[in-house]
């Protein structure tokens, strides 16, 4: 899998492809490695703002973008590094608010990659040993970090209580089945439960740990639970979400929309499961007493989030014009419970485009939107290996690229819709000139 992007500057451009030639050794686990690198980059780790670490199989990054809105809203300034990078490699380094510009970029690199000559690191123990290394250089209010797989052997969970403000676990479902369900001894045995396990790996004794309760299944509750108790977590469980509580909100074909004195202002992040990730964001930032953050910040931040190819509506650009006519939806979901998010949002049929990762069951989207797919054609997700169209079934057609799948959408009313990997939304962004910032 190439994961490693690529740049236009080319000293950017020099550490990508050191970064390319990286990967992880079969059957490695654990953090020994991660940890020898960052002791000889002066263990930064340990010099960090106040951390909220969210881990999560769907929704984690969502809930990093509501805490990075809030926390700004309330005048903060903020770190933040989640993965994976739709565009540019710098999106999975943001400093102080911004992303990391290119010529800082490759001299942390560098600098990272030579303290790592010896050690075999991974791309993304790089990756988040560079970002460590920045954000314990640069002063800031808080960091927030999105743990990149499972949670236990997961390179960011290095940090130690001292410097977590909060630890969250956003939705649960299951995903990278090949790593977060290998088989171990001494680790339930029973698909959800063990997810939840690898997940409730990033809980620290005396950090609050914050879920969402009555989303999970109760194998998964019962591990949570299990794990806070013997860790000694702080743990905070809700059975609502807190914003339900707090306002009335509705669904409409606009999205989800707060109400208060009968005006409606938009929440930005579509979708009713963004109720709950926004509730997550707000229950970690209320259960942690390292910053203080004012009430207004809540909704001031979520009417202000950002967060690209999730159920993000495409502006007018190159793409879109070739299907004028239609609006056109990007997610980057690829998994059954982002399946059922995103046809709890459609309640009409949809023309789909879809392009899916080969280790991705192909049924994941299809299953969901059953009676709802007008038309199916499947796309390449670029430098990926990807699904062909008869893993789709026998209506799927198999077109060269998007441009050419968006040209052969039929002229009628209904949404298109593009899904199926990040990877593939990435491309579709940079297509249609809308490079995250």
């Amino acid at each position: 899998m190439k994961d490693f992007g690529t740049s236009s500057d080319p000293a950017v451009q020099a550490q990508l492809d050191r970064l390319a030639k990286l990967s992880l050794p079969e059957g490695r686990m654990g953090l020994d490695t991660v940890r020898k690198l960052l002791a000889r980059l002066g263990d930064p780790q340990d010099r960090l703002p106040p951390v909220f670490h969210v881990a999560g199989t769907n929704g984690k990054g969502s809930v990093c973008a509501f805490l990075r809105a809030m926390l700004e809203a309330d005048g903060k300034t903020v770190h933040v590094t989640t993965s994976p990078h739709l565009v540019r490699y710098n999106e999975r380094i943001r400093v102080a608010g911004k992303l990391i510009e290119d010529a800082r970029l490759a001299e942390l690199l560098e600098e990272v990659l030579d303290a790592a000559e010896g050690l075999n690191p991974s791309f993304f123990e790089v990756t988040i040993a560079a970002a460590f290394t920045e954000f314990a250089r640069i002063p800031a209010d808080a960091c927030v970090v999105e743990v990149g797989l499972g949670g236990r052997f997961d390179a960011t969970n290095v940090l130690k209580p001292d410097v977590l403000a909060a630890c969250g676990i956003a939705a649960l479902g299951i995903d990278h089945e090949r790593f977060l369900l290998a088989p171990e001894d001494g680790v339930p045995q029973e698909p959800i439960a063990r997810i939840a396990f690898e997940k409730a790996g990033i809980a620290k004794k005396g950090v609050p740990l914050v879920v969402m309760t009555s989303q999970y299944p109760s194998e998964a509750r019962h591990v949570i639970r299990k794990i806070a108790n013997s860790t000694g977590a702080v743990l905070h469980e809700h059975s609502q979400s807190i914003i339900a509580e707090q306002a009335f909100f509705s669904v409409d074909g606009q999205g989800v929309r707060e109400r208060q004195d009968d005006e409606f202002a938009n929440i930005v992040l579509m979708g009713k499961h963004q109720i709950l990730n926004a509730a997550l964001a707000r229950d970690m930032l209320q259960a942690q007493t390292k910053i203080g953050v004012g009430d207004s910040a809540f909704m001031a931040g979520v009417r202000k989030v950002r967060w690209p190819a999730r159920m993000q509506l495409l502006a007018p650009g190159p793409l879109t014009v070739l299907a004028d006519e239609h609006d056109i939806w990007l997610d980057g979901g690829h998994n059954p419970s982002a399946g059922h998010a995103i046809a709890e949002f459609f309640d009409e049929p949809v023309h789909l485009i879809i392009g899916m990762l080969d280790n991705k069951d192909p049924r994941a989207l299809l299953d969901p939107l059953e009676g709802r797919v007008q038309s199916l054609q499947v796309v390449p997700v670029p430098n990926h290996d990807s699904h062909h169209a008869t893993a789709f079934g026998p209506d799927a057609v198999a077109r060269d690229n998007i441009e050419e799948a968006l040209l052969n959408v039929p002229s009628d009313d209904y949404t298109i819709l593009i899904a199926g990997s990040l990877y593939l939304a990435g491309e579709v962004l940079r297509l249609n000139d809308e490079i995250p910032d």
